[in-house]
């Protein structure tokens, strides 16, 4: 039980105000935990700036470090509703933020993704989620004045609820076998992703893939 994984908790939203999270987690060092990895979407939605602070974020985000003083890795895996994170007044929490992170466990490696970008059919969520995430948009969204700042997170909490409706009635499954078969064929032997909320795992040409339950539904950490 050295690595724990917590995907989707959406604090601040259906995931509550985050003291059940931070319950767990500071039991994880004496569960054994080295490495805790948070397969986005911690925060109902997260932007990597002081004025869109929630009380979610300014209760978290210090246990996270302190986790990372007692010597447990911790890694974030950055989700659909996360902006702007890296080099963010946020950023020293985690080891490591990225798209995707892997560990090996026994000799064998697990790879990590979010998820959300995998679904190639849906066209619509793929150009919404490279302009929101782009540099001009940064520019623009970090130099707003807080109170409108505050508005833009409400207005895109409408939008992410709206984004991608179609595509999330059910989980792709066709996608998801074949972004699978092409990442474990790299030398993975499992590919654990968020994002869907649901649990899910299929045997792929190479090993498994799994969809993990999300937090705010499961309220569960997750152990390979």
């Amino acid at each position: 039980m050295s690595v724990a994984i917590i995907a989707d908790s959406h604090l601040g939203g259906p995931g509550g105000d985050g003291d059940q999270f931070i319950e767990q987690i500071r039991a994880l060092p004496g569960q054994g935990c080295k490495h805790l990895i948070l397969l986005g979407d911690i925060f109902h939605v997260w932007v990597g700036s002081r004025k869109f602070e929630t009380p979610e974020v300014r209760k978290v985000v210090p246990e996270l470090r302190r986790l990372r003083e007692q010597g447990v890795r911790v890694d974030y895996v950055e989700g659909n509703r996360d902006f702007f994170l890296i080099g963010s007044p946020y950023a020293d929490a985690f080891d490591q933020i990225a798209l995707e992170v892997s560990f090996e466990i026994d000799g064998r490696r697990h790879l990590c993704v979010h998820g959300d970008g995998l679904n190639d059919r849906d066209r619509q969520y793929l150009f919404w989620r490279w302009l929101s995430k782009s540099a001009p948009i940064r520019l623009l969204i970090l130099g707003l004045p807080s109170g409108l700042a505050q508005k833009l997170v409400r207005s895109t909490e409408e939008k992410l609820a709206k984004t991608n409706f179609k595509h999330r009635r059910r989980i792709p499954e066709e996608p998801i076998r074949k972004y699978a078969e092409r990442r474990l064929a790299e030398g993975y032997d499992s590919l654990s992703l968020g994002h869907f909320h649901e649990p899910h795992e299929w045997s792929v040409a190479g090993g498994k893939v799994r969809c993990l339950d999300a937090w705010f539904n499961s309220r569960r950490v997750e152990w390979p």
